[in-house]
């Protein structure tokens, strides 16, 4: 269970990381809010509490790793690697400028603290399979973290990613599903159905956790009962709030892919105490 304090100091990183997410979305008039604000307190809490890195040495050889594997979402994880100080804060505001080290979708190339490229749905559980298989070869002792989108587990390479995870025994790695129910096209379960994943994932092997992706001591919880259990890969159901903090944002598909004009974004971060 996390410290009053550490709550505090988690839920401020948050606060600010949405802050973050809605200026640099409102500076590059285009982007993703909707699937990068219901994802804010995992991250908050794994860059602030729980993941051995360094922004100073961002490929440290034993450090853990996160993949996000729905690569849109990336203004989630550059607020949390600005606030974390892998670059400069204002690097927000070049958000999907040409040749700027923030581009639409996650590039290990170009910004210090992304452990792989992503964008291209489906991939990012193979990836982090890969890494976590290295890791047991290696005897080394990161973890990995892979966030998945719900829309994003219509694709087929997630559920043969699902099977090599159980093959390959990687209680080394931890999946987390970004369960806010809407994609691009609408809701989920609309465009092709996914009810009870739960009951899905753990019908392949997988040890289940359902959480409420917004409370940080169920993360706090669901992740150290994912770090207890061995000989198989955990993963865990966060349900969340598409645009989770953002009034008229919140369960709104049409909020997947736009970018807040100048009104929007005043108000958004009054709603956040920002302004």
């Amino acid at each position: 269970m996390l410290t009053q304090a550490q709550l505090e100091e988690l839920t401020e990183r948050a606060r600010q990381m949405r802050g973050h997410i809605i200026r640099m979305l409102s500076a590059s008039k285009s982007g993703h809010p909707g699937g990068s604000l219901s994802a804010v307190d995992l991250l908050a809490y794994l860059y602030f509490h729980k993941m051995k890195i360094d922004p100073k040495n961002p490929q440290m050889p034993d450090r853990d790793r996160f993949i996000l594997s729905k690569g849109h979402a990336a203004p989630v994880l550059y607020a949390a690697l600005a606030e974390k100080g892998y670059f400069e804060m204002d690097l927000i505001d070049t958000l999907r400028q040409f040749k700027s080290k923030l581009q639409g979708h996650p590039d290990m190339w170009k910004t210090p603290g992304v452990d792989i490229s992503s964008g291209s749905l489906g991939q990012g559980l193979s990836v982090g399979n890969g890494i976590a298989i290295a890791g047991k070869m290696d005897q080394k002792p990161y973890r990995v973290y892979v966030l998945i989108g719900d829309g994003e587990s219509q694709e087929g390479q997630i559920w043969e990613a699902t099977m090599t995870s159980v093959h390959n025994k990687l209680d080394n790695l931890t999946a987390f599903l970004d369960y806010n129910h809407l994609q691009i096209d609408g809701k989920v379960e609309d465009v092709k159905s996914f009810t009870d994943p739960a009951a899905r994932f753990a019908a392949f092997g997988w040890h289940v956790i359902d959480i409420d992706g917004h409370n940080l001591n169920e993360i706090d919880q669901a992740i150290s009962e994912a770090e207890q259990t061995k000989g198989k890969p955990t993963m865990i159901i966060m349900h969340t709030v598409k645009g989770k903090g953002c009034s008229f944002m919140e369960n709104q598909a049409g909020w997947h892919g736009k970018a807040p004009n100048a009104e929007e974004t005043e108000k958004a971060l009054k709603e956040f105490g920002l302004c």
